[in-house]
């Protein structure tokens, strides 16, 4: 539709509908019908494009600040997926054509693109086969969890409980209870991993499965795993593999290869794609071969003359996930950053993220209490114990960090250390980058020491001054008053 716009009544310049369409009926309820023409602001092209890059300025961005955000792997978007993106065969199709028109004929290339991103994930995760339907993490976890239960439901056997450690990602419980499961929770042992003897007078026939973190969220590789994984296969459970932090070993061990049934990955986190902002996210399910057979419809496969198609044929299905083939754009430029990156890449990521998340460890452990004094692997988690006695708590730390420049680490979480800060470089920042952040902290602890109300006042060079989190939680207010 081509907007009009013509000069009001009273003077301004209002929306009007071109009369062809202005003349139709309208079945829109009376009570819902505008009777005036909107309010619409006239402003010229430069005044618009200086509103809007004024508020982006305000936005936090990982093109424009380090964003040390524990478990979310934030790390930067090369700028080449979205060329890739913006090739006019992926950008102007249309969703419904390989659905159309000779059977997927018209959309190979598409469809190849779905279809190799599964064989690349197959192959990094040891898995046999992915769906690429779901749109975020949890969604994938959701997903999995159902893909359990089908499993079981074949098999004759009427499981009730999930079993996840006491570090856990929130989403791991509330998956595995949106499916309809129980939840057992697990203690961590003094070295940060899920108590093996816990684990085991926990383990019956009941369970269904056991949802990990590999590393966990503490950061650490638990070098029991396949043990775990061992005992849960013999008690007839199934081991679901949470890929949020598949950024600290790809290339260099395989949740498949360590016991693991099932895996969702995070494209938006491990596989440079955009992660914030609402989305879009996806993520994608691995299963092994004795859960290929439940996995959402359609599934791209090749016919033997080497073509694409989606396949519904799959009567054990556990049915469709999300429309369409999940979040196309985002699985085009994790695609295309595994090719760029290749094998020997992908493996330089995981050793990099190491890298600079023991060189935090290791510069701020003398400033900061560790719970866990051990190699970590792609983040470290530190307690603000030591600077809440003196009265500046975790979320101090936080809002300073913001006047420092930097997006804070994730704080409060895991919950199994008190006044955590859970902080993960990436592989992608420069030491430069890493060494001012370094800096800020080892700053606020001295500043705890000497003057530690100026933490407790902070944020004071931020668009918005330090708010009462509750007040702002219980009485919220969107509308911005000023100008950016």
């Amino acid at each position: 539709m081509k907007l009009i716009y013509e000069k009001s009544i009273k003077g301004r310049r209002g929306f009007r509908l071109p009369k062809a369409l202005a003349s139709k009926k309208c079945d829109l309820p009376k009570k819902y019908q505008r009777v005036k023409d909107p309010d619409l602001p006239e402003v010229s092209e430069l005044d618009c494009v200086r509103h809007f890059t004024n508020l982006s300025r305000m936005n936090f961005s990982v093109d424009s600040n380090f964003y040390p955000l524990g478990s979310c792997t934030m790390k930067y978007n090369p700028k080449f997926t979205e060329k890739a993106l913006k090739l006019e065969g992926f950008l102007e199709l249309h969703p419904l054509l390989p659905q159309l028109l000779g059977g997927g004929m018209l959309a190979q290339g598409s469809l190849e693109v779905i279809y190799e991103t599964e064989r690349l994930l197959c192959e990094i995760t040891g898995m046999d086969a992915f769906t690429m339907q779901p749109l975020a993490g949890a969604h994938g976890e959701l997903t999995g969890a159902m893909l359990i239960a089908a499993y079981h439901k074949h098999k004759g056997s009427r499981r009730k409980y999930v079993i996840v450690p006491d570090s856990s990602h929130g989403t791991n419980p509330a998956s595995a209870a949106i499916a309809g499961y129980e939840v057992i929770v697990v203690r961590s042992d003094k070295d940060g991993c899920m108590d093996i003897g816990a684990f085991k007078e926990k383990l019956n026939e009941d369970v269904a499965a056991v949802m990990l973190t590999c590393p966990n969220t503490l950061g650490i590789f638990n070098p029991r795993i396949k043990e775990i994984a061992d005992l849960a296969h013999k008690a007839g459970a199934l081991m679901y593999y949470d890929g949020a932090n598949l950024n600290a070993m790809m290339g260099k061990c395989r949740p498949g290869d360590l016991g693991f049934d099932v895996v969702h990955l995070n494209l938006h986190k491990t596989f440079g794609t955009p992660h914030g902002g609402g989305g879009p996210g996806a993520g994608p399910v691995g299963v092994n071969d004795r859960l290929v057979q439940f996995l959402p419809i359609s599934k791209v496969s090749k016919r033997d003359d080497g073509t694409l198609y989606l396949d519904y044929n799959n009567p054990k299905s556990i049915g469709y996930i999300a429309p369409f083939y999940g979040n196309f754009a985002v699985i085009l430029k994790a695609y295309a950053y595994m090719l760029l990156l290749g094998k020997e890449g992908l493996t330089e990521v995981s050793e990099y993220a190491v890298l600079n998340a023991n060189y935090c460890m290791k510069l701020l452990k003398d400033h900061y209490e560790l719970s866990y004094d051990r190699t970590c692997m792609h983040e470290c988690v530190f307690s603000a114990s030591r600077q809440a006695d003196k009265g500046v708590h975790a979320i101090d730390i936080a809002k300073y960090l913001i006047d420092k420049g930097f997006h804070p680490p994730t704080i409060y979480f895991p919950l199994i250390v008190k006044e955590a800060m859970m902080i993960e470089p990436t592989e992608t920042e420069s030491k430069e980058t890493i060494d001012e952040f370094i800096a800020a902290m080892i700053e606020i602890a001295k500043l705890t020491e000497s003057d530690p109300q100026v933490i407790k006042d902070a944020p004071q060079k931020a668009p918005v001054k330090r708010l009462d989190e509750t007040k702002a939680a219980r009485d919220l207010n969107l509308r911005f008053k000023g100008s950016p």
